[in-house]
């Protein structure tokens, strides 16, 4: 136990920081935001946790872009709080047995989306090193205008089969072995080496490379006495991650523009790798491209015999939106989903409607992904079963290799392989994802 003074004390109070941005004028503005920072108690029955009424607005950041390294300059009075909570308290009353007490106070961790994830803690989350778990160590592909993160056997027992297939991936055995635990005396390490910043639009920070190896600075966050040493300190948000596999999967099988990973650029890709010959585009005379079928995408009219299907669900009240009204038959589209339409549609809908319209692996593996989203979003979760989950998310991801192509698995896709690992260090996922905050 680091701090016992702290835990011998059941009244004291831990804290979630919530940290959102969004536009006030909706579509009207697209040059300023407002950024909400909110802490959440924990110090409540779990009924309560996550209710409006008990949700603290400590900061409001008006800005006309994302704060990025400037957030800690907005922070400061925060972090000043925080630091007297810890050391000193506040005098509290407890209306239960009539006695004043030192109530302290300690923040346990971040949540936030994915953008905000690198302005708080001040990991850079662009580029090849982008996953902050992954670290200095990151699997990852170039491919023509964008960064894959495939090879997802590296997480595999040492002798499993499938490390030797290289003709289904990337046409390469796969040797080497990754851990899915990030040491916490490695970030201190790395830190240790990282130097200060000048706030604001200024010319050393343009010409200023990233550090050791992908840290902007030091995040203010680290003035916290008890903060450097947490295994978990940031997020990744279940419910984007869940948005963007949905928005990947089915925007790939139906062939959405926009949402549709299997491109020419995807293509190109695979002949550049050198695999998959029976799907490289072939040239006609006149300079146009054929590009081949996939085994995952639909044909015209099984396109619309899922809208079909899709029109006919019905669901409870206020338990999702009704999607039959989101669907457009004409131009063969799905838009307007809200962040928990899309939880909705891969946990229950997409496996089930895509099960006559594929073959039976690319089925079995829709419903593995929607098994192991519903797994991890349960209510009670035990260490043993979190556990469990990490080979199921590393074998399905390790499937969907040998179906979609490379383009397929960016950085949001990748991140479902830490989530069961920040479960079992956090808890239930109900309490440290962001639908009540962006609701």
């Amino acid at each position: 136990m680091q701090h016992p003074q702290f835990s011998m004390e059941p009244r004291n109070v831990r804290l979630e920081l919530a940290v959102d941005g969004f536009n006030p004028f909706g579509n009207m503005s697209n040059s300023y935001s407002l950024w909400p920072v909110v802490l959440i108690p924990y110090k409540l029955p779990p009924s309560l946790v996550m209710k409006d009424p008990f949700l603290m607005l400590s900061l409001l950041i008006p800005r006309e872009s994302q704060p990025r390294i400037d957030i800690d300059v907005y922070m400061r009075r925060l972090v000043d709080e925080l630091n007297e909570f810890w050391k000193n308290g506040a005098l509290s009353y407890d209306a239960l047995t009539g006695e004043s007490f030192q109530m302290r106070a300690a923040l346990m961790w971040t949540i936030h989306d994915w953008p905000a994830f690198g302005d708080i803690s001040e990991w850079r989350t662009k580029g090849h090193y982008s996953c902050y778990t992954c670290n200095d160590e990151p699997y990852f592909q170039s491919l023509k205008g964008k960064t894959a993160y495939t090879n997802h056997r590296c997480y595999l027992p040492q002798n499993h089969h499938e490390r030797r297939k290289s003709k289904a991936y990337n046409g390469k055995h796969e040797k080497r072995k990754k851990s899915l635990e990030l040491p916490v005396e490695k970030i201190l390490e790395q830190l240790d080496r990282v130097t200060s910043v000048t706030y604001g639009k200024h010319l050393r920070n343009k010409k200023r490379l990233c550090q050791a190896p992908n840290w902007t600075k030091v995040s203010i966050l680290s003035e916290l006495p008890y903060w450097k040493k947490r295994k978990l300190r940031h997020n990744i948000d279940v419910m984007h991650v869940e948005k963007n596999f949905s928005e990947n999967t089915f925007g790939t099988m139906l062939g959405i523009d926009e949402k549709n990973k299997d491109t020419n650029k995807a293509r190109m890709d695979l002949e550049d790798m050198g695999i998959r010959k029976e799907l490289w585009l072939t040239r006609r005379p006149d300079g146009t491209f054929v590009k081949p079928r996939e085994i995952f995408s639909l044909t015209p009219e099984e396109r619309v015999g899922f809208f079909e299907l899709l029109k006919s669900v019905k669901s409870p009240d206020d338990y999702a939106a009704n999607i039959s009204r989101l669907v457009n038959e004409r131009n063969g589209k799905l838009g307007g989903l809200k962040s928990h339409d899309y939880h909705v549609l891969i946990q229950q809908i997409l496996p089930i409607e895509m099960r006559g319209d594929v073959n039976k692996e690319i089925s079995k593996t829709l419903f593995e992904l929607g098994s192991f989203f519903q797994d991890l979003c349960s209510r009670t979760l035990r260490r043993n079963e979190l556990e469990k989950l990490e080979e199921p998310i590393v074998r399905i991801l390790c499937k969907l290799e040998k179906i979609f192509p490379p383009a397929f698995f960016d950085v949001m896709v990748h991140l479902a392989v830490h989530l069961p690992r920040e479960a079992i260090l956090g808890g239930s996922v109900q309490y440290r994802w962001r639908y009540r905050i962006e609701k």
